[in-house]
């Protein structure tokens, strides 16, 4: 059997979970707002969720306990606890409020509900860097990690990846763009929108977004329930679509200027960068080759201009902080599984960079055939942390091909397959896209 325990067999029927008779505790600590839900027969584990970066103005009218909500009624059918705190401060590169939020919501657990038998963390996105840190930084009370889509080859590399994004936007296309020390972060980021609007709308302005986004590696394929497209033009306009949508806080307005608050300064830079080696290694390069060609642009020519470019130099108070609070050290004993797809924003080099840290025998990377950020359906996520919990439970990883994932999440009913593209407002149900992937390094 593809599990060793039955938790696949028992979500096969989702929404049988008993939800009248499962006690549901709220409530503040220090500031952080607080859901558990613990079942009636509770299985002793408790599943502590670590949500993403959340958007300056955007809080869940609830505690969010899951990453899709379909998985929630499973799970608590299965007889797992759900907890997660919101943090004292949730916006932005919340891990440091993570760090310290969840660790009170376990003390409050185990002082108001009992002693679990195990805890197991997951997370998506920034989240998913949070579970990570949250295993290092509390390893003997953390007995697994599932963490999905995020950013664990550190978010020292994330923001260098987005400052050479910026970096080239600003250098080849505007060079009224501030990239770091904002001084107007909201209309800074208003301006950027303008920018990248401007620019896919013109062959020129295509080639040098698919150029800037290469160094990021973000690749051309936002669409979560499309495949990725041979044109072009359309690819490089899904690359738009990341930087309209994702990028853009994070590189030129509020969530920029987040992280520099947070860690006292400037943590990034390039400095000694050379853009030409950056694009010889991006798994982009061959879009943003044939964009410049298709435009009639000289390549070379802009990279001499990236070269010539201004360095940036990053505070050396701001790197140490944000490498504190954001580099895995791959040490540990607890066993971690890793969820991405491989068309994600958040490159899948982060997982080759994380997989270089830690020892392969407790580690498990899993990816899905799929563009969008963190766009794995319910029962994806499901068979992911199935396969956790057998690690956890026996000792022994059970066989992670993708024709066996596949098969256990295509047991699910259509509601558990259900995604939501909110990029292009777009809903259906996804087939279980379980696959075989070898990230190309991080740029950075």
């Amino acid at each position: 059997m593809l599990l060793t325990g039955t938790l696949v067999a028992a979500l096969a029927f989702a929404g049988a979970a008993p939800t009248e008779d499962v006690r549901v505790h709220t409530g503040v600590i220090n500031g952080a707002p607080y859901r558990v839900e613990v079942p009636p027969d509770w299985n002793g584990t408790v599943l502590l969720y670590n949500h993403g970066f959340y958007s300056f103005g955007y809080t869940p009218a609830e505690v969010d306990l899951t990453n899709q909500p379909q998985a929630k009624a499973p799970l608590l059918a299965e007889g797992y606890a759900l907890a997660a705190s919101q943090y004292a401060n949730p916006h932005g590169y919340s891990v440091p409020d993570a760090l310290r939020d969840q660790t009170a919501l376990l003390d409050w657990f185990h002082a108001n509900v009992g002693t679990p038998r195990r805890v197991l963390t997951w997370g998506e996105s920034g989240g998913g860097l949070t579970s990570v840190l949250l295993a290092e930084h509390d390893p003997h009370r953390i007995d697994g990690v599932l963490a999905m889509c995020g950013p664990v080859g550190g978010g020292g590399a994330l923001f260098d990846q987005l400052l050479d994004l910026a970096f080239t936007v600003r250098t080849l296309l505007a060079p009224e763009l501030e990239v770091v020390r904002l001084t107007d972060p909201i209309a800074n980021e208003a301006k950027a929108a303008e920018v990248l609007r401007a620019a896919k709308s013109t062959p020129e302005g295509r080639a040098r977004l698919a150029l800037a986004n290469a160094f990021a590696s973000v690749p051309g394929w936002s669409r979560s329930l499309q495949p990725r497209s041979t044109d072009v033009a359309e690819q490089v306009g899904q690359q738009a679509k990341y930087d309209e949508t994702i990028v853009l806080a994070l590189a030129w307005g509020t969530k920029r200027a987040d992280i520099e608050a947070r860690a006292g300064g400037n943590p990034s830079g390039n400095v000694g960068v050379d853009y030409r080696d950056l694009l010889r290694r991006s798994a982009e390069r061959d879009l943003a080759r044939q964009a410049y060609r298709d435009a009639g642009l000289d390549l070379s020519a802009d990279l001499d201009r990236l070269a010539a470019a201004p360095r940036i130099t990053p505070d050396a108070p701001a790197v140490r902080w944000l490498t504190r609070y954001g580099s895995p050290t791959g040490r540990g004993t607890a066993p971690v599984v890793t969820l991405h797809p491989v068309g994600d924003v958040v490159a899948t080099g982060h997982e080759r960079a994380y997989a270089e840290q830690v020892d392969p025998s407790r580690l498990r990377q899993l990816y899905v055939d799929r563009g969008g950020h963190c766009t794995h359906t319910a029962a994806e996520e499901l068979v992911a942390l199935g396969v956790l919990v057998d690690r956890v439970e026996t000792g022994r990883w059970p066989t992670t091909a993708p024709n066996r994932l596949n098969a256990a999440a295509g047991r699910h009913g259509p509601e558990l397959r259900f995604l939501f593209d909110w990029t292009v407002n777009e809903s259906g149900t996804a087939e279980p896209g379980f696959v075989r992937h070898h990230p190309a390094p991080l740029t950075r």
